[in-house]
């Protein structure tokens, strides 16, 4: 049974989860508007989805930490602790596979353009930090062949393409929940015995060096291409310290939250504007350094400033407002949907709006209207009612969709309870 302080929400976390989850959509799709439609800076601003992910994984770590292993136990069987987590990830995963392969081929059916030969879940692209990939970027564009396209969707329907150090196939951003369902599986072996640790501070530097090591090797040797920048980008085990760090971090803060130490208002303040500033560098560096820092910062050197963040957002209590204390629910439980399904979302809107602003009636003439359509530049004006309607789409699908999956899901594979012993009085 959960103790009542498993179930304290913290409404700042479940705004940090909406806010990390639109970051990632923004910075996956608004990159694809011309550059003269938007305010010098907002390119290199919107230019850190690896902050965002690496976040989410932290966060996740924290709060199954909260729900699960306060005590340094695990709180249920880990079997239902794995059954619980899987209903809630595969029916997303399912569905967006499904949907961004629905997309594609009805993009290319219906002749919508532009880019048709890429209209195809056949098509990737090869991971890649090379010079060569910047200026010559047609060299590492790539269709399946009929082997690969059955290997990949082998591992897509088993939740492991995450594992592909290569390239990213069907609807790129899924490979998270790939490696969210990794963490999920390690979860019921490392977070009792992190929980549990009395040297919360050196285990969390521990993990901090070995995440550190990976990256420096690739740094040092200058093995920017294949498959190396893969493995760092998503490989389960060497993204695996963001998740521990979110665990050892919910420790430390339950430590000294239960000691009555809170940071007051001038230390709170210097700890925002270090995130902040961390935010700041990391995206100069990253936006205007050598291209050797993107692993760096990419894969452990932004850790602090993501632990940091993450439990400066548990501190806030529960406002006032029953506008805020509604929405926040929502929106952070629609986190993992803006992740998903964000892809094939943003390609239905993007085409559809170019179709919308094609003089005169499509009907009449269908493949002239797709030719001028796919000549179109898009317009960003659009921009914000794309987010709005992304954002209410899967706050439904979460709720309609996702989660009565997910109970069906949790009555059909857990365990039925043992019935209960009936007490045999005593003899007088």
């Amino acid at each position: 049974m959960a103790t009542p302080d498993s179930k304290e929400r913290f409404i700042g976390l479940e705004w940090l989860r909406f806010l990390l989850g639109l970051y990632v959509v923004v910075y996956h799709t608004l990159h694809t508007y011309p550059k003269e439609q938007k305010f010098p800076g907002l390119d290199e601003l919107t230019s850190l989805g690896f902050f965002a992910t690496s976040t989410f994984f932290v966060l996740s770590g924290f709060l199954l930490a909260h729900v699960y292993a306060r005590s340094g136990r695990l709180r249920e069987s880990a079997r239902s602790f794995w059954t619980k987590r899987l209903s809630n990830l595969y029916p997303l995963h399912l569905f967006s596979l499904l949907l961004s392969i629905l997309v594609l081929l009805a993009l290319s059916h219906l002749g919508i353009g532009p880019e048709l030969d890429k209209a195809t879940p056949r098509f990737v692209i090869y991971d890649t930090n090379e010079v060569l990939g910047r200026t010559h970027p047609e060299l590492f564009l790539h269709w399946m062949s009929n082997t690969e396209l059955f290997v990949n969707s082998i591992l897509q329907i088993l939740l492991l393409q995450a594992w592909n150090p290569y390239y990213l196939t069907f609807n790129a951003p899924l490979w998270s929940l790939s490696t969210l369902m990794f963490f999920y599986l390690a979860f019921p072996f490392v977070a009792p015995r992190l929980m549990r640790s009395r040297h919360k501070w050196k285990v969390l530097a521990l993990v901090w060096l070995v995440y550190l090591i990976p990256p420096a090797l690739v740094v040092a040797s200058e093995s920017y291409g294949i498959p190396w920048t893969g493995l760092l980008h998503r490989n389960p085990l060497l993204r695996l310290p963001e998740f521990l760090g979110g665990i050892l971090a919910y420790g430390l803060f339950r430590g000294y939250r239960d000691r009555g130490m809170v940071p007051g208002r001038g230390l709170l303040a210097a700890l925002v504007a270090l995130v902040v500033a961390a935010f700041l560098v990391a995206d100069y560096l990253f936006t205007q350094g050598a291209k050797h820092w993107y692993f760096l910062l990419h894969n452990g050197l932004l850790l602090p400033a993501q632990l940091l963040l993450v439990c400066l957002c548990a501190l806030p209590a529960d406002p006032k407002s029953a506008f805020v204390r509604h929405w926040s629910p929502r929106l952070g439980a629609a986190s993992l949907s803006l992740f998903a399904l964000h892809v094939p979302m943003f390609t239905l809107f993007s085409r559809s709006e170019r179709l919308i602003a094609v003089p005169g009636r499509c009907l009449d003439d269908w493949r002239a209207c797709t030719e001028a359509a796919a000549a179109l530049p898009s317009s960003l004006l659009y921009y914000p009612l794309f987010l709005v309607l992304l954002v209410a789409f899967c706050v439904l699908f979460q709720e309609r969709g996702v989660v009565p999956v997910r109970k069906w899901l949790v009555r059909r594979l857990m365990p039925a309870p043992a019935p209960a012993l009936a007490k045999v009085p005593r003899p007088a």
